[in-house]
């Protein structure tokens, strides 16, 4: 447990709702299979600004959809 708080990635909901199938949303956003991964399964470390400006880009989302900030005392 972080004493910060954490950033939680949507990206797996976002993704299921746009119809997209992994591969195809990879090609689109230009993103590797690993980072998408990373991104969905929340062990991303480092955030991209470019990748993520890729992923809104290619869901049509904001960056507000994409990311969630947990405080603390929620985790």
């Amino acid at each position: 447990m972080n004493p910060n708080g954490c950033i939680k990635i949507h990206l797996g909901e976002l993704l299921k709702k746009s119809g997209l199938s992994k591969n195809k949303f990879c090609q689109k956003a230009e993103i590797q299979r690993s980072q998408l991964n990373g991104y969905m399964n929340n062990t991303i470390t480092r955030l991209d600004t470019e990748v993520l400006v890729r992923i809104c880009r290619t869901l049509n989302c904001s960056i507000a959809d994409l990311l969630e900030y947990i405080p603390p005392d929620i985790q």
